[in-house]
């Protein structure tokens, strides 16, 4: 018996040894084949890059080249990955550690074309009149298809007081409207607060950006006025986003749990969750959250939260659809490249990239006529349409082109009065909603 069950262990081990080996040499053959792909891949990118070195029509160094198909690599990547030479790393460190000249707009790639997420408020582009959706088809006589978000960006940031052209495609509009805007030094004042006229128990938050102060100056307009107000109107219309952290601590103002925002990427090491605390936390306040198509980023994480916690009403149009992540990453001392990593999801689980953030209550912008001629154009249909009409423009004297030099100011008013409630369709239907909330809760 004895012998009968060494002889069945020692026929166990040995299957399960030829087994393993078995297993060692197919994990082998795969990392080998893996290898061997990967090398193939390789061989095929270094035969292209010799190959335009020897042939291409114009002379061009070995660094260049291998630029060109790195910036080639990451834009087709998405919208928002792109590499950054050593001028637009430059460029880039500007921008977030200094004052620059520029218009104060927001661009995003919607659709394959250059779109206006937003202006910001009070800035030039604002007062000359460009909307959120304008679809900017040429910047000084230079078309945008096919361009890039940097390379756009790069174009319109310059020194101030010096003019750029825009040419713009909008909606309801029958031709391109050209704008001339000086650029300027870009401060911007992130929020402010307004009393409305007859409620006395609401308060209007505006905030335009969110720069480093937004939670801060949000919560001292509340505290100036708790005693009295009993709901608040969050306007974050043409809000293009900002820094994550005061997303998270503005949803912290009004939620005192659970998760305010999880980001989520290829890798583990990208996935996090941000949660609410329980402190300093305003429960009893109601809250209408106005937002459009203009709305992205930071603003669409707050809105969504609200929404999903249930803390918030959110009224007006669609946002934009911009969640997704991306990191400088360093490329030796000058270069960088800026890469998306990981895409942010709502507390119900729900993808804020390419998908926005749809309102309760859907509102159309008041200021905006209703015509027969609505633009109205397909997505695969888009840009045979913006090429139709750089050809009409190249046809014809620019300055047939209809103008638009309406020039919007911003309203330093600290009360909200009854005209600009029925000139603003979307405030009206904001407050109406609010009064309703605070009737049912007394």
């Amino acid at each position: 018996m004895r012998k009968k069950r060494y002889i069945f262990l020692g026929f166990a081990v040995t299957f399960f040894s030829i087994a393993l080996l078995s297993q060692n040499q197919l994990f082998a053959k795969s990392s080998s084949d893996l290898n061997i792909s990967r090398l193939e891949s390789l061989t095929k990118f270094t035969k292209v890059v010799n190959s335009i070195e020897k042939y291409y029509v114009d002379e061009l160094t070995l660094d260049a080249i291998v630029d060109k198909a790195i910036e080639g690599m990451l834009t087709n990547l998405d919208a928002h990955s792109s590499f950054l030479t050593q001028k637009k790393y430059k460029e880039l460190k500007i921008q977030t550690e200094g004052e620059f000249g520029g218009l104060g707009i927001t661009v995003g790639i919607k659709d394959g074309a250059l779109t206006v997420i937003a202006p910001i408020e009070g800035t030039p582009a604002d007062k000359a009149g460009l909307k959120s959706g304008d679809i900017i088809l040429k910047i000084n006589e230079q078309s945008t298809l096919n361009m890039t978000i940097d390379e756009a960006v790069n174009i319109m940031r310059g020194k101030p007081k010096t003019k750029i052209n825009l040419t713009v495609v909008r909606k309801n509009e029958r031709k391109p409207l050209d704008f001339s805007i000086v650029r300027d030094i870009i401060k911007v004042n992130s929020v402010y607060t307004k009393d409305i006229e007859k409620h006395d128990d609401m308060l209007y938050v505006r905030v335009t950006s969110f720069d480093k102060n937004v939670v801060e100056k949000v919560k001292e307009s509340i505290d100036k006025s708790k005693n009295r107000v009993k709901g608040i109107i969050l306007d974050l219309r043409n809000n293009p986003g900002g820094l994550l952290d005061q997303a998270i601590g503005l949803c912290d103002l009004f939620i005192s749990d659970g998760v305010i925002v999880s980001q989520k990427g290829r890798n583990k090491e990208e996935n996090r969750e941000y949660k609410a605390t329980p402190f300093d936390t305003y429960e009893d306040l109601s809250i209408v959250v106005l937002v459009n198509d203009g709305s992205a980023s930071a603003s669409e994480i707050v809105s969504g939260a609200l929404q999903d916690h249930k803390r918030a009403v959110v009224v007006g149009e669609k946002t934009f659809g911009k969640g997704s992540v991306q990191v400088i990453m360093p490329v030796g001392d000058d270069e960088a490249l800026r890469l998306t990593i990981a895409r942010y999801y709502l507390p119900s689980g729900r993808t804020i990239q390419a998908e926005g953030v749809t309102p309760d209550i859907i509102v159309e912008p008041g200021e905006v006529p209703k015509s027969d001629d609505k633009f109205s154009i397909k997505e695969a249909e888009l840009k045979k349409h913006l090429e139709a009409e750089l050809e009409k423009i190249d046809d014809v004297d620019n300055n047939k082109s209809k103008k638009a030099s309406d020039n919007i100011t911003a309203d330093n008013s600290k009360t909200i009065t009854q005209k600009d409630i029925y000139t603003d369709i979307q405030l009206k239907s904001a407050i109406d909603i609010l009064k309703s909330i605070i009737l049912l809760q007394n």
